[in-house]
């Protein structure tokens, strides 16, 4: 014992070392033997585990759908394909093209034309945040015992204190509350001159944190210290927003050593940022197994984006980036890794969707879904863990109305059903259909990353003909949206857009307000964070409503 003592002594300076462990070389690897396992369970103080299964959610960051060991991508990523393989895979998985859509969309199980978030991203100075009428994934996992934490990116929003991680259900929050930012300094400017700081934990901001450590390895020590000082016997929560691999594009030295022989700096860089995003998703599952949760969680990879290839991210052969709702803008990276799964080494071909997260993962934990949500999500599991078919049949990538309408578009284009001016796109069954404009359209295969950049004379286009605003796809038999058929079955357009029309009519008003001079960091202490006082406003027109009434008095005795 005393051996085995001195082991676990030495496995555990070396985690909090953050060096990049095999699986095995804690003993925790897959032949390892009860025995070990009991005993490095009672040296943590594990116990019985729960019968709520620990949830850790792992969101990575404008990764593209080749950018994975699996898709056949040159960059390595053995902990993603090693947690892939013993998992379900998801292959036929859908996010939204940007980063405030998808994590909406994840944390309500709802889509956005349901939140008012219907249109781009939250921007750092807008007054705008997740509606605070919508309830979240994290409130509903308390309400039934759950330890609820959130490390990395939030972008939902923080003009307001209300509108914060800590106040939207998370217990405790590490992590920056814009889009991006610098990953050493956390500083970032949204135009010339409104520049902040963007760092925080819980409702304050994390000046001690200021030290220059690398985001991706700065939160995985985060979720290592919350794993070692959590009990396992309660179920947590455990909600992993990477930076990575968003621009800027930076990485510790260390890890371009395999990527020397790539040409194109923005590929080597994000190379280097995904080799370390994928050291640290390995540091996470031996903390897991560490600290006692391994046997009893349930761990989801997910990327909330396509790949931006002008900023080094792959999705081919898919069509399309970020951004845009091509499949290369939507369709993700994305498994399911946990003990608790009957199929396990499978890949699963349903249909799912990042909505579908909140009421699987409720039911799971042995919660409550509210009849009066409303949710746009489905409960997947059996499809995912026993190979099920998937109660989905269709997905609302969106509707748009703000977005800049398509030249040609008309109610005509659309049989008198649909205005395809409008950008939108929906799935039914293995139909597509996009109306409007899409974005970005290039297929950018990997020989297209010359020495300046993903070279547009590499790409594959198609010049549509002129005044085109519809198209047709059957993504089960063409998933590179190759041929259009919108021509050639005109009677399944129209069904697709009856049920667009028929989903706009649930829509909400957009919410996407002009900027407010007040967010400037300047004016908050050089940070990035709420700015708008509700409690000033009112004591502003309590005092005005409080100078009408003296005025009204002093009128009353003058006349009098």
């Amino acid at each position: 014992m005393l051996a085995v003592g001195v082991l676990a002594g030495l496995s555990l300076l070396s985690l909090l070392a953050y060096g990049y462990l095999s699986w095995d070389s804690l003993g925790l690897g897959p032949g390892e033997t009860e025995a070990t396992r009991s005993e490095l369970g009672e040296e943590l103080g594990a116990g019985a585990p729960s019968s709520q299964p620990h949830i850790i959610f792992i969101l990575a960051d404008d990764q593209g759908f080749r950018d994975v060991g699996y898709h056949g991508s040159e960059i390595r990523t053995p902990t993603l394909d090693k947690l892939a393989a013993e998992g379900v895979k998801l292959e036929n998985y859908y996010v939204q093209p940007m980063c405030t859509p998808s994590r909406s969309q994840f944390i309500t199980g709802k889509y956005q034309i349901h939140t008012g978030l219907q249109h781009s991203i939250i921007r750092p100075t807008q007054p705008n945040c997740l509606p605070l009428d919508n309830v979240t994934l994290p409130q509903k996992l308390k309400e039934v015992g759950y330890s609820t934490h959130m490390v990395g990116k939030w972008h939902l929003g923080f003009y307001r204190r209300e509108c914060m991680p800590t106040q939207r259900g998370f217990d405790t929050f590490f992590g920056s509350l814009l889009g991006s930012g610098d990953y050493y300094t956390h500083f970032k400017c949204d135009s010339p001159g409104i520049c902040g700081y963007d760092l925080y934990e819980n409702d304050n901001v994390a000046w001690d944190h200021d030290t220059g450590i690398y985001s991706t390895q700065m939160y995985t020590q985060k979720v290592q210290q919350i794993l070692a000082s959590h009990n396992p016997r309660k179920p947590i929560f455990l909600y992993i927003a990477y930076q990575a691999v968003h621009s800027p594009l930076q990485a510790p030295g260390k890890y371009f050593e395999h990527y020397r022989s790539i040409n194109n700096i923005n590929r080597r860089r994000y190379a280097a940022m995904l080799a370390c995003l994928d050291e640290a998703i390995n540091n996470v599952t031996l903390a897991l197994k560490k600290y006692g949760y391994y046997e009893n969680s349930i761990i989801i990879y997910s990327s909330d984006n396509g790949g931006q290839p002008m900023a080094g991210g792959s999705n081919w052969p898919l069509r399309g980036s970020k951004g845009t709702y091509w499949e290369g803008g939507i369709r993700a990276v994305g498994f399911v890794h946990s003990p608790l799964l009957k199929n396990k080494g499978s890949v699963c071909k349903e249909l799912v969707h990042i909505t579908d997260w909140f009421p699987t993962l409720l039911t799971l934990a042995e919660g409550q879904i509210d009849e009066d949500i409303q949710l746009d999500g489905y409960d997947i599991w059996e499809t995912i863990s026993e190979g099920r078919r998937s109660p989905r049949v269709d997905i609302l990538h969106n509707i748009d109305p703000i977005y800049t309408k398509a030249k040609n578009g008309s109610w005509a284009a659309g049989y008198g059903i649909w205005n395809t001016a409008i950008q939108s796109a929906i799935r039914v069954n293995h139909w597509k259909l996009l109306t409007g404009n899409p974005g970005y359209s290039d297929w950018v295969p990997p020989q297209a990353f010359s020495n300046a950049g993903p070279n547009r004379w590499h790409n594959e286009r198609v010049s549509w003909s002129a005044g085109k605003t519809v198209w047709l796809f059957n993504i089960t038999a063409d998933p590179y949206e190759r041929v259009d058929l919108s021509a050639r079955y005109p009677d399944i357009v129209k069904q697709l857009l009856r049920r667009l029309s028929q989903f706009n009519k649930t829509a909400v008003p957009v919410r996407y307000p002009p900027k407010d001079p007040r967010s400037n960091p300047k004016l908050n202490g050089g940070v990035w964070g709420p700015w708008y006082k509700e409690d000033e406003k009112k004591k502003k027109s309590d005092k005005s409503k409080g100078a009408n009434k003296q005025k009204k008095n002093k009128n009353k005795k003058k006349a009098n």
